[in-house]
């Protein structure tokens, strides 16, 4: 594997990653959205987010291949240490440790901002199938979240319906 530079996202990044969102969107369930947004509403969508907490693309050989950012948990005060957290990789740059690099980065940021709980909602099915495979679960494992809440039949898309695991990862002490 190249040289994979992790770096803040910035506003001219929203193309790059409305083009790796684009397929999750449109081709699986691991997204629970049905329409692609433009390039305009991710844009938007990022300067929200990047507000708050960290949004971090990985660059390899100057093209953005992933992307990880944080949001709000909950947004009364009490959650103020809590974030979910998402990740994207580029489809055919899946299973070449960007994916871990933009997690490491974007879990260090957070700490480094007191951030005490990280959380991530994953699109689940028993059955795998030609929409949504398990890898976001596992992926999730390997970095030390553990599954803590499972929603039944609680999302509808290419007419089947999805479940919904909640997984959370400590990064800091809860004094």
């Amino acid at each position: 594997m190249s040289d994979i530079i992790i770096r803040n996202a910035t506003p001219a990044d929203a193309e790059a990653v409305q083009r790796i969102y684009a397929p999750y969107v449109a081709e699986t369930a691991i997204s629970f959205e049905y329409d692609v947004p433009s390039v305009a509403e991710m844009a938007r969508r990022m300067a929200c987010f990047s507000a708050s907490y960290p949004y971090l693309v990985a660059e390899e050989e100057g093209r953005v291949v992933g992307y990880a950012y944080a949001h709000a948990f909950h947004e009364r005060a009490a959650f103020q240490w809590s974030v979910e957290t998402t990740i994207y990789v580029d489809r055919d740059k899946k299973r070449k440790g960007i994916g871990r690099r933009l997690h490491e980065a974007l879990e260090e940021a957070l700490r480094r901002q007191g951030i005490l709980n990280i959380n991530a909602s994953i699109a689940y099915i028993e059955q795998e199938d030609e929409y949504l495979t398990h890898d976001s679960e596992r992926f999730h494992a390997l970095m030390g979240y553990r599954k803590v809440a499972h929603f039944h039949l609680c999302g509808k898309k290419f007419g089947r319906w999805y479940d919904m695991i909640w997984m959370e990862k400590f990064i800091g002490e809860h004094d």
